[in-house]
């Protein structure tokens, strides 16, 4: 991604953790509240902004995995919308900072993680069963 500027999430407590994140190179912010927590960069499918919030993540073979669940709401958040249209995002965990390739998980893939997932934040499956949607699981791989 450029040195274009980047515009972080616009909910209050999500910006907070984002920015305390950001200001410590990642050692104040990657742990929240007891669970890894990753920043993600997309482009903005309209805007072409790049846009950045921190999500929850796993990590399995090396890959690190996101849920998009936007909290079992009936539609996809933005940054799932963002990087199903372009899906070289950046990343930080803790003060590792790279480019990735977002996908989302296959059908077969998606039993095996979305386990993984919920073993590490169990809301996913209530979020799971409200949805009216199929909630993807991305996967994130370094490039």
């Amino acid at each position: 991604m450029t040195d274009q500027e980047v515009y972080d999430s616009t909910t209050d407590w999500v910006a907070r953790h984002i920015r305390r994140y950001v200001e410590s190179d990642g050692a104040d912010g990657h742990i929240y509240q007891g669970i890894p927590t990753l920043l993600l960069t997309t482009r903005g499918r309209k805007s072409g902004k790049l846009r950045r919030t921190a999500l929850i993540y796993g990590e399995d073979e090396g890959r690190y995995l996101l849920v998009a669940s936007n909290g079992g709401s009936a539609g996809h958040p933005a940054w799932y919308l963002n990087l199903t249209e372009d899906p070289v995002v950046a990343v930080q965990v803790g003060p590792d900072k790279f480019t990735a390739r977002a996908r989302t998980a296959t059908v077969e893939e998606k039993p095996h993680l979305w386990r993984l997932m919920a073993s590490i934040f169990p809301l996913y499956d209530t979020y799971q069963a409200k949805a009216p949607r199929d909630i993807p699981v991305v996967i994130l791989e370094r490039q």
